[in-house]
């Protein structure tokens, strides 16, 4: 079974127009089927950048060199693009030679190693886009269709390997798979991290607080290190896809809490293997912090996919006043509170734009 990406056709529109096309993502998250299908049809030209001669291929090369390594491929795919040391001027130099005439696509599990080595010699001369792991208008045809399996994206999440499996034993054994080090791959490769132990329980411990302000200073003493390296880890798995975080939104600085930023994981799937937990729903006290989870991870899906770009934000105040996910486009405010169950819930004052979504009504997200 097949996944038909909503991402494809906006890479498609920017395809051939002088500028070199990065998707990023994590580990197994889709990046090379996507690519795989846009580039069915065209004459092309693969690179494997986890295999060590390919890689080698693209370092450090001068451009006749890479023109006879390309020859008259039209689309160009340079896979795991972030395990070659200079993939910024290699880059620079193929889209200054080719411009339009060939398509550079270029994939990336990391967005320290790759969007960061890349950042100066290719500006403006890049598109990037994220790859998440599936949506709920990619996994299901219809509503009905979803109400029936939708509580299983809570517990599973829906990394493509993950949702093609029928069994729930196959799904998590692959989530634990996953979850164990190979997502982490490229930040014990590139980042010289050591102590895989601190990645782990620090997972853990951010695992058990979704949904709720994390503080680093606790984290720090609870881990025994210091609030940097807390810091520091943290950033690595977000700029890594594995988590991300939410900032505070300040209307009224005196009254509200502004400093704790709220972290999510980019897939639940992963978070339950973390905490060792794929328990179903009817015997979870955590349902409504996996369904906070998903429906925020769905709109930033969806806005990426529909090139739609706002920040995106909490929202509470001292007095017990909350939103869930606040979103700043063209000047505008909307406001987002989740509930998994179908309830009442006063809507906060100054608040025009708001919407309630629980499990019924969750496709309110995706308009």
């Amino acid at each position: 079974m097949e996944f038909k990406r909503t991402i494809e056709n906006r890479i498609k529109e920017k395809s051939f127009g002088g500028k070199i096309i990065i998707i990023v993502g994590a580990r197994q998250v889709g990046k090379t089927t996507l690519s795989n299908s846009i580039l069915e049809g065209y004459r092309k030209k693969v690179f494997n950048c986890d295999n060590p001669t390919e890689r080698a291929l693209l370092n450090n090369k001068d451009i006749e060199f890479l023109k006879g390594l390309v020859e008259d491929a039209e689309m160009i795919f340079i896979d795991e693009a972030q395990k070659v040391k200079s993939i910024g001027e290699t880059l620079k130099l193929l889209v200054e030679h080719f411009k339009d005439k060939k398509q550079i696509i270029v994939t990336g599990s990391s967005s320290i190693n790759l969007l960061d080595n890349t950042h100066e010699p290719l500006t403006g001369r890049k598109h990037v886009f994220n790859l998440f792991p599936l949506s709920l208008n990619e996994l299901y045809q219809d509503k009905l269709q979803l109400m029936k399996k939708f509580e299983q994206n809570l517990i599973f999440g829906s990394y493509p390997e993950v949702a093609k499996e029928e069994s729930f034993d196959k799904k998590i054994e692959l989530l634990k798979e996953l979850s164990t080090s190979y997502l982490y791959k490229d930040i014990f490769e590139f980042q010289e991290i050591r102590n895989s132990d601190l990645i782990f329980n620090l997972l853990k411990a951010l695992a058990l607080q979704i949904g709720n302000e994390v503080s680093y200073n606790e984290l720090s003493k609870l881990l025994g290190v210091d609030k940097k390296t807390v810091e520091r880890y943290v950033n690595l798995l977000e700029k890594n896809f594995i988590i991300f975080r939410l900032p505070p939104f300040t209307k009224n600085k005196r009254k509200e809490i502004s400093k704790l930023r709220k972290i999510y994981f980019f897939d639940l799937g992963i978070r339950n293997a973390i905490i060792n937990n794929f328990n179903f729903i009817e015997s979870r006290d955590d349902a409504g912090q996996l369904f906070e989870n998903l429906c925020i991870l769905e709109r930033m899906k969806y806005r990426e996919y529909n090139g739609i770009y706002a920040n995106q934000y909490f929202w509470r105040t001292y007095d017990g006043a909350e939103v869930d996910l606040v979103e700043e486009r063209e000047g505008d405010l909307f406001a987002f509170e989740f509930k998994f169950r179908k309830s009442s819930v006063r809507k906060p004052l100054g608040w025009n734009n708001y919407k309630l979504i629980n499990k019924d009504n969750i496709l309110e997200l995706l308009k």
